[in-house]
């Protein structure tokens, strides 16, 4: 029984790894209800343990865009160590709420993703891999500079993003791009890698705060963990030749966020009345 459990901690994480590095973004919304729902881990559980994996995964990818000279490093650390104040009191509070009403208020907001996605337009000079787009990517950075009028901005919404993080236990990468744009009109690049620092961070102390009271299953998160950095390998290997699909692959996912956010709606419907 335990290894059936490791392995489909492996599989999920995997599939995540995979969704992350095929279309970018968004993959990560699924980790809560594929720990929740295939794994079968309590739902407070669930929460802090795929904070831990999403964190992790974050940190492994953080580390490309900034070899590659694609962080802000100032906007980037001020945003993530106001949004860690925010993300351990959301975590504090998502910890008090009834288990069935929070997983209820998450398939909420993973409706908000998927119509998110739908949304989402590739733009060029965005990848990571390969020296053409990176060194592109890395003279944008190094040519675009925060000015001081950035600075509350950047505090303001850092706090807010960094406590709804910490309250649905997300990464929340699909807040924190647009936070940083809207905080400070940097390229989208700089604000795709910048956001790697504060997904990372956002996700340890949501995962410190969460195992701290007991709610993180450290071995399923280090097989979850396992099973992204595999996915995440294939995933990437294969956006290459997918190029051209990415957009049909976007919607596909969004769709499948759907199903599973319906689905969460119905399970939870009734004890998360509100």
């Amino acid at each position: 029984m335990d290894l059936l459990h490791g392995g489909l901690a492996v599989l999920c994480g995997a599939l995540v790894g995979f969704t992350l590095g095929l279309i970018g973004g968004g993959g990560s919304i699924m980790a809560t209800p594929l720990l929740l729902y295939v794994v079968g881990l309590p739902p407070h559980v669930a929460i802090g343990t795929g904070a831990l994996a999403v964190s992790a995964n974050a940190f492994a990818n953080f580390g490309g865009y900034a070899r590659q000279g694609m962080v802000r490093w100032q906007c980037a650390i001020l945003f993530s160590i106001v949004g860690v104040v925010g993300a351990a009191g959301g975590s504090f509070l998502g910890k008090e709420v009834d288990g069935k009403r929070l997983i209820f208020l998450f398939a909420i907001l993973m409706i908000v993703v998927g119509v998110l996605m739908l949304r989402r337009k590739e733009r060029p000079g965005v990848a990571t891999s390969g020296s053409g787009s990176g060194h592109h990517g890395g003279e944008i950075c190094r040519l675009w500079q925060p000015a001081a009028r950035h600075q509350w901005p950047l505090l303001g919404t850092g706090l807010g993003v960094g406590a709804m993080s910490g309250f649905f236990g997300i990464g929340g990468g699909f807040l924190i791009v647009p936070g940083l744009l809207f905080a400070t009109g940097m390229p989208m690049i700089c604000a795709i890698g910048s956001s790697l620092l504060a997904v990372g961070a956002f996700g340890l102390t949501t995962a410190i705060s969460y195992g701290s009271s007991g709610l993180v299953d450290w071995t399923v998160a280090a097989e979850y963990i396992l099973g992204g950095f595999a996915g995440g390998m294939i995933g990437m290997a294969l956006t290459k030749n997918l190029a051209g699909r990415k957009a049909v692959l976007n919607r596909v996912f969004a769709g499948f966020v759907f199903v599973v956010a319906v689905y969460m709606l119905y399970q939870n419907g009734i004890a998360a009345r509100l």
